[in-house]
């Protein structure tokens, strides 16, 4: 029997919006099919994937037509939002996957799998939530909403004001074997949506969904680790990651160690919200036990496996 290759590839809920023009659903297939091409020429090569994907502006956008609709229609929970954008996204990439399979002739199907994500209700994001989420709003409705719902509002930089959540650590992905045992008959698996849909254990071990939003890096290292995954890569905007971010003596990182990753990362080199969250999921999946990662956009995924661009990130 043949070793598999298995990559756990986390693709930013932001690349399916290409910019302010380009939000409509039409335009997030085009660039969702455009990233499923380049991870189908990854399965080409012979590697087994599972994709995972953010989904912010989706869960906005789901949560402003709640907003607008109030008068008529129920509120929809977070984690049933979660699920939402897992079933939709998970189509668009299903979809896509299935068109390039034919196009290419190849024998193959992909998979989504609605993903719940345990945490821990003791976790102190509970009591800190940092996470803004859906549109911005004037002072005085966002002081009703925290009188009427029981929301945290914050004073967004001067934009206005807005809801946040809480951001639990993921502890496990409830479906892990599921996705593995797809993995194993080699279906391409779209699963760990948003970062899954947040849910704790009862005391009797049945679960139940909370209002909060998971990072997705972290969600996918923690899956990348559960079934094994031989490399996890983030792909994101930017083609590598950067000493010095747009500043002149901005320096391009071609494969750093996790000692190196941890030493800038305490240097303050990588954004709060932006960078410096995937270099700890990285960082996290690496300490577990995994083998190499790899930060890169779609469309240089082939290169960077060449070891052509990209960052590197190895034990």
């Amino acid at each position: 029997m043949t070793t598999k290759k298995v990559a756990v590839i986390a693709v930013g809920g932001n690349s399916l919006i290409k910019d302010k023009e380009h939000k409509a659903i039409p335009d997030q297939y085009v660039a969702a099919a455009e990233t499923i091409s380049h991870i189908i020429d990854m399965i080409e090569q012979g590697w087994d994937v599972v994709v995972s994907h953010g989904n912010g502006p989706q869960v906005g956008f789901i949560l402003r037509r709640a907003e607008l609709a109030i008068h008529e229609l129920h509120p929809v929970p977070l984690d049933y939002c979660g699920a939402d954008t897992q079933g939709a996204i998970g189509y668009m990439f299903q979809q896509a996957a299935y068109n390039e399979f034919l196009k290419r002739g190849m024998k193959k199907q992909a998979a989504t799998i609605i993903t719940q994500t345990l945490v821990d209700k003791n976790d102190t994001a509970f009591q800190n939530p940092s996470k803004p989420i859906g549109s911005f709003m004037e002072e005085s409705d966002a002081r009703r909403h925290k009188a009427e719902d029981g929301w945290a509002v914050v004073e967004d930089a001067g934009r206005g004001w807005r809801r946040v959540v809480p951001s639990p650590i993921p502890q496990r992905i409830i479906e892990a074997d599921v996705i593995n045992d797809l993995i194993q008959q080699s279906y391409m698996v779209i699963s760990v949506g948003g970062g899954g849909i947040p849910v704790i254990e009862r005391e009797d071990g049945s679960l139940a969904g909370v209002e909060a939003v998971i990072d997705k890096d972290f969600s996918s290292a923690v899956l990348a680790n559960s079934i094994q995954a031989d490399l996890f890569l983030i792909s994101t905007a930017i083609e590598k990651v950067a000493l010095n971010f747009n500043k002149p003596n901005q320096k391009w990182l071609d494969e750093i160690t996790v000692a190196k990753a941890k030493q800038y990362l305490a240097e303050g080199h990588f954004a709060k919200g932006s960078m410096e969250p995937k270099i700890k999921a990285i960082i996290s999946f690496l300490e577990k036990g995994g083998k190499e990662a790899i930060i890169t956009t779609p469309e240089n995924i082939g290169r960077a496996l060449a070891g052509e661009t990209g960052t590197r990130v190895v034990p």
